[in-house]
């Protein structure tokens, strides 16, 4: 089996899907790359490559970008397992080929989920939500 270059290949899925969920934590509490880089020790161009998957993230640093972002190692596994079976069946490029960015981890998508969140009554936000419920099923119908 050859190993996988960058070059060739491009990122690995799974460090793509983990730079995926460091960059949706940390636009989520608002947190530059700068200040990320400075709290681990690493320039802001080093996250922005963790983010797209371009550069791994080694085991000490995921550790400290765990602890700087509030959240366990585990958080940016979470979903790994379920896309990685739902590919496993005869992907010539590899069982993790298709692995694509959760789309709720999209700048907008976090935007919404944390002034959502700022709402202050729980009525507003149920009525939100159902509004927002209600626009997407009129864009279903078209």
């Amino acid at each position: 089996m050859r190993r996988r270059t960058i070059k060739d290949d491009g990122p690995d899925p799974i460090d793509r899907y983990v730079g995926s969920r460091v960059r949706a934590r940390r636009v989520g509490i608002r947190l530059s790359q700068t200040k990320l880089g400075e709290a681990i020790g690493v320039t802001f161009q080093q996250v922005q490559k963790y983010e797209n998957g371009t550069n791994r993230i080694g085991a000490s640093n995921l550790y400290k970008i765990g602890k700087t972002l509030g959240v366990d190692v585990a958080y940016f596994f979470e979903g790994v397992q379920e896309i990685a079976a739902s590919l496993m069946p005869d992907t010539p490029e590899g069982p993790l080929a298709g692995i694509k960015e959760d789309p709720l981890t999209s700048r907008d998508a976090i935007e919404m989920v944390h002034n959502f969140f700022r709402v202050k009554d729980p009525n507003v936000r149920k009525r939100l939500a159902q509004f927002v419920k209600t626009l997407a099923q009129s864009s279903d119908d078209v």
